[in-house]
């Protein structure tokens, strides 16, 4: 089955050779997603709260791009620089997702950049 790459143009230009995401029959995978600005400058830095809302703002225009929404997304692959950040990022992700849950993990990594304090990937089913 062949996809379609999913690009939003108010985007910054990637920091590496990946598409924002990627619609494939009735699902969406988006990218994992870093609290990033034009040229790669991270956002938010030292503020987990506003890189995990910058994150998931990106994935949902990212899945809007693709004909998807939030409450399409069924898993989430979370990344965190640190678990003290643990609750403060569950706070900020159960704004967008207060209803019925995707399934995910979460595990702590070094990101990209050292700034990154949380990375997101999703995947949605469309319908």
């Amino acid at each position: 089955m062949s996809f379609e790459p999913i690009n939003p143009p108010q985007f910054p230009t990637p920091i590496a050779p990946y598409s924002a995401g990627a619609k494939a029959g009735n699902t969406v995978y988006v990218s994992g997603v870093l609290a990033l600005g034009e040229g790669g400058v991270v956002l938010h830095v030292g503020d987990v709260a506003g890189q995990t809302r910058h994150v998931l703002d990106v994935i949902r225009t990212t899945l809007e791009a693709a004909g998807a929404r939030l409450e399409d997304v069924a898993m989430n692959h979370i990344f965190l620089k640190d678990f003290a950040d643990y609750p403060v990022f569950n706070q900020i992700y159960a704004e967008y997702f207060p209803g019925a849950k995707p399934a995910r993990y979460c595990i702590r990594a070094d990101l990209v950049k050292p700034d990154c304090l949380v990375e997101i990937a999703s995947v949605a089913h469309i319908g």
